[in-house]
């Protein structure tokens, strides 16, 4: 049997060439990029596999910054709060910011394009009553109210890419020089940057994939005078702001955009928070913008017979593919980390590119590719984790990132990727194309719907939150089940549910986008959830679904009648509040372990005489089903990803649509255990998601069911006979 090949790029260095061709042959890849702070070593370029090469558009370019000093990139930022203590006040506004990072816009008048504010009025300080002091980088109000709090929002220029900074602390570059980026808002930053492509496509006819990193804006990110990421949003619109920018928003929107609406009071309108019609405004604006220029490269791309692929990260804002400019674009592929299945459906499901690509961990880094280090504990808890999500839509490659010399002298981890490689290519060959099974749709309602499909509670791509994890895991879950996904925003609801959506699910805290705030004061969009829930449908509510912080008539879930619960505020506790009886049993949490795992939870939940409780504890109501018409509401505490707690939301699901009957259907009774049915080409498959042995019970269809015993991480595939298609 031939061994099959292909669908893996790994990186690779100059000198060495041998060792490239020899971990080619093993692993069967059939490409090579370069990364950052590396170059392909010239005979590499002479293999016959396809050639990635890494391409800055808006950085390292230090000589053209040099020349054009105006056109580097720039961001609002926030001074500390600073209380007066007399009628005048001076505010040190680059106090805790990075230096070599950061530096002051003073050649924008800062008394037209700054504001200064007094926060505890939320009244903006007329420019006449406050002097700036360039040299001390200060500004002194004056006539302040003694014991009020003061800020400085000013526009400050991002003198060192953000990304390359990362690098070069983390892997202690030396003293080389910081890549400045600069802004292709100007239009003699676009006739640079097409030039600059132009002649480097000429000069690199033998690479076949042109991989941007990204395009035009990186990610929010900003350091501390103390080398330490200050601020990191990984969907922040920040670093696009210049004063051409806000010339240009007034021109297409019709109003002028402040400083506030930047830096939001210390927020930067981070995704959690419910987004201003004038920062959806401005995401509009620029994405637009963004994908008119982008597409201007890779048409050039095109142009010389080369494939352009994006990667999903660095300088990736304004290019959102669940967006609606992401299709003008025209790129061929679309490449990103993965980090878990979450991340991993972030990439496999974005539409109108020929494929898709996941970089997998960990990335070939001295920080975890060094002696003593064992990379193997992180690859295959990556691989584990992302593997549920390929069963469910692969990516169409796999690749690793980093300096291929560190990975190569770690056997045992040269001997798993070759196992990843082989497997990912196996089950792409089965499964490529096919649509699985799923028992229901799901609706994931939040603010941003859509645009920010896979992308809710993101804060830093990849990193453990503590207000993020009992949330987060709701998604993670998701992304291998056996159920499609669609993220709608209250905009969508309000205007019709989708006929094919059988369960809507809201989950996060209050007052954040995920939860919603105050769209849930929309009397439209409550009276049609209940009406389609009465109807015979079913709501999922976790953590603080549907609340208005401090209550909004009367509730603090606004659908609290639907879900069969509410929440203690303190406003209400002079109304006494009995709670019903616990169930004994309940098909939700059927063959669970107890006590079930709620994360951080939710506390000061209180349930309708009419609820059943599932589970509680003397003082606190964590899981219930409420019957509401002929639809049924559930409510739980908190989700953070386990296997048992993905077993926990997929019963929710079933119970909450009515659908329980059906609910053992191509499903294995162990959680660590999970099944994929194809029955479109025949297959189905039984995952054993640990590293240990499993023994699951695997129901097929029509009642079938069979034991398995599974090896650790193994798969087992099984061919569906004729009479389990159904």
């Amino acid at each position: 049997m031939v061994k099959e090949t292909g669908r893996l790029t790994i990186p690779s260095d100059q000198d060495f060439l041998a060792e490239t061709q020899q971990l080619i042959a093993q692993w069967g890849a059939d490409a090579i990029r370069d990364s950052d702070g590396t170059k392909l070593d010239t005979a590499l370029k002479q293999l016959s596999v396809k050639l990635y090469s890494t391409y800055f558009v808006a950085r390292g370019y230090n000589d053209f910054v040099e020349k054009h000093p105006e056109t580097i990139q720039e961001l609002y930022l926030l001074s500390d709060r600073v209380a007066a203590t007399e009628p005048e006040v001076t505010i040190p506004f680059m106090a805790h910011y990075f230096n070599q990072q950061i530096r002051p816009n003073y050649h924008d008048d800062p008394h037209t394009y700054w504001e200064v504010i007094d926060r505890t009025t939320g009244i903006v300080v007329p420019t006449t009553d406050w002097t700036l002091l360039p040299d001390a980088d200060t500004v002194t109000v004056h006539h302040a109210v003694p014991y009020h709090e003061y800020t400085v929002s000013f526009l400050a220029e991002l003198i060192w890419d953000p990304t390359e900074m990362y690098n070069h602390l983390t892997n202690h570059w030396g003293d080389v020089p910081h890549q400045v980026p600069f802004d292709v808002r100007y239009p003699v930053a676009q006739e640079f940057m097409q030039n600059t492509l132009r002649q480097w496509l000429a000069a690199n006819p033998e690479i076949d994939v042109v991989r941007f990193t990204t395009f035009f804006y990186h990610f929010t990110l900003v350091f501390d005078n103390e080398e330490r990421e200050k601020f990191v949003d990984w969907l922040g619109y920040g670093g696009t702001v210049s004063v051409p920018a806000l010339k240009a928003f007034e021109q297409v929107k019709g109003y002028r955009l402040r400083p506030e609406d930047f830096v939001d009071a210390g927020y930067y309108n981070s995704s959690y928070r419910v987004p201003s019609q004038h920062y959806r405004d401005y995401i509009d604006f620029v994405a637009r913008f963004v994908a008119d220029q982008a597409k201007i490269l890779v048409d050039l791309v095109h142009d010389a017979g080369k494939e352009a692929m994006m990667f999903l990260g660095d300088n990736w804002i304004g290019t959102e593919p669940y967006g609606p400019y992401f299709k003008d674009i025209g790129l061929d592929a679309v490449v990103g980390s993965v980090g878990n299945a979450t991340t991993l459906r972030l990439i496999s499901d974005i539409p109108h590119v020929k494929y898709t690509e996941g970089r997998f961990l960990p990335y070939f880094f001295p920080d975890v590719f060094h002696a003593g280090g064992d990379p193997i504990p992180e690859a295959k808890t990556n691989w584990l984790t992302a593997r549920r999500a390929i069963m469910r839509q692969p990516v169409d490659r796999i690749g690793y990132g980093g300096y291929l010399k560190l990975a190569a002298q770690f056997p045992e981890f040269v001997d798993y990727v070759t196992h990843v490689a082989d497997e990912f290519r196996d089950i792409y060959s089965k499964i490529h194309g096919v649509k699985p099974y799923a028992g229901l749709t799901v609706g994931v309602l939040n603010a941003w719907g859509k645009l920010r499909t896979w992308q809710p509670f993101i804060v830093a791509h990849g990193k453990w939150y503590k207000q993020a994890y009992s949330y987060e895991g709701v998604l993670e879950a998701l992304a291998g089940q056996a159920v499609n996904v669609r993220f709608l925003s209250f905009a969508d609801v309000a205007a019709g549910i989708p006929e094919d959506i059988d369960v809507l699910i809201n989950v996060g805290g209050a007052g954040t986008a995920f939860s919603g705030g105050a769209a849930w004061q929309d009397p439209v969009l409550v009276a049609r959830i209940r009406a389609w829930v009465a109807a015979g449908h079913g709501f999922v509510g976790i953590g603080e679904p549907t609340a208005i912080p401090g209550t909004y008539a009367g509730r603090t879930f606004q659908l609290a009648d639907v879900l069969g619960v509410d929440q203690e505020v303190g406003f209400s506790l002079s109304t006494d509040k009995y709670q019903p009886t616990p169930v004994d049993d309940h098909f939700l949490t059927h063959g669970l372990t107890m006590p079930l795992n709620y994360g951080e939870s939710t506390h000061n939940i209180y349930a309708f005489p009419e609820t059943a409780v599932i589970a509680s504890s003397a003082h606190e109501v964590y899981l219930t089903s409420h019957e509401y018409g002929a639809g049924r509401g559930v409510y739980l505490a908190g989700l953070p990803f386990s296997p048992q707690n993905a077993n926990l939301l997929l019963r929710m699901l079933y119970w909450a649509a009515k659908r329980e009957d059906t609910f053992q259907t191509w499903y294995a009774n162990n959680p660590e255990t999970e099944v994929a049915a194809y029955p479109a080409a025949g297959w189905y498959a039984v995952l054993n998601n640990t590293q240990a042995p499993q023994e699951t019970t695997v129901y097929t269809t029509g009642g079938h069911q069979t034991t398995v015993q599974l090896n650790p991480e193994e798969i087992r595939w099984e061919r569906i006979d004729h009479e389990h298609k159904g």
